[in-house]
């Protein structure tokens, strides 16, 4: 099952209680990710090509801040850190899914850009997390402390929320409280649960 959304919507929590009512494990795209940059001595030396030394901070490692800020500037970057990253991370998730084929329990594959990297036709089954843009935006001022200019951009290089609402096959609404978020955690689980028992 493939889980997306927007930034700062709310995909983790809700694979969280998701996995909390379904038997299963979760790949996570967003750590993988940052796995890479802080690990993956190939990925260093590809960030350092394209984007030169000046974004490795003073452990060797690619500063994730900098680059954000380089990539989000710049659709060009942007596409590069993504040329760089997206081919390991698919290989990984693909591999996961191979291996978990035929398994009763669940393979929850958390991707925020899903449907931007063409991957829908991998899935059973597509959930898009998604809320309110005005929820959105206070998620990122307030809890991930973004500037305004930087969130816009973040959100404006995503697919909108309401496109991926269409092409979902479920989607959760994500406005309120956790305790809302792991009530549609537990009556998704349930549908489909009585619809694949």
């Amino acid at each position: 099952m493939g889980i997306t959304g927007g930034i700062a919507t709310g995909k983790t929590s809700f694979v969280r209680a998701l996995l909390r009512q379904l038997p299963g494990l979760c790949f996570d795209a967003d750590q993988t990710a940052r796995e890479l940059l802080d690990s993956d001595p190939r990925v260093h030396e590809m960030v350092r090509q394209t984007f030169g030394s000046a974004v490795f901070d003073e452990h060797r490692r690619p500063d994730r801040v900098l680059l954000r800020e380089l990539v989000f500037a710049s659709e060009e970057k942007r596409r590069e850190l993504e040329a760089i990253l997206h081919p390991t991370i698919r290989e990984r998730w693909t591999a996961l899914a191979d291996k978990h084929h035929g398994q009763e329990s669940w393979l929850l594959v958390d991707i925020p850009l899903l449907f931007e990297t063409e991957a829908e036709t991998h899935f059973d089954h597509i959930v898009v997390v998604a809320c309110s843009g005005s929820i959105q935006e206070a998620r990122l001022l307030e809890e991930r402390r973004l500037t305004v200019d930087l969130a816009h951009r973040i959100v404006g290089a995503q697919l909108n929320l309401r496109t991926k609402i269409e092409k979902a096959d479920y989607v959760i609404w994500n406005d309120s409280t956790l305790a809302c978020l792991d009530a549609q955690a537990a009556l998704l689980a349930g549908w489909l649960r009585q619809r694949y028992a």
